[in-house]
């Protein structure tokens, strides 16, 4: 879960995702125990949003209102762009 959480660098970038390109923001809190990642398509209506919290036994997916397998997809397979 960690590997494709850090393929998303925290701030502000862009990425595709079933041929359709998001606007994705990451944020981290608590000593990077915490993670919120949301995701937009530009050119459309679809989003993606989750929450990850690390505990010391566990790493929980929190996805929000929406399919964890959604979630987990769309970590899978985004691909990360550097241009706008």
């Amino acid at each position: 879960m960690i590997q494709l959480l850090n393929k998303i660098l925290p701030g502000y970038s862009y990425g595709i995702y079933h041929g359709k390109k998001y606007g994705i923001t990451r944020s981290d809190f608590n000593n990077g125990k915490s993670t919120k990642i949301y995701a937009e398509e530009l050119a459309g209506t679809d989003f993606v949003s989750l929450n990850v919290y690390v505990t010391n036994t566990e790493i929980l997916l929190k996805p929000c209102e929406m399919p964890e397998e959604k979630v987990l997809d769309f970590l899978q397979n985004v691909s990360i762009i550097n241009d706008e």
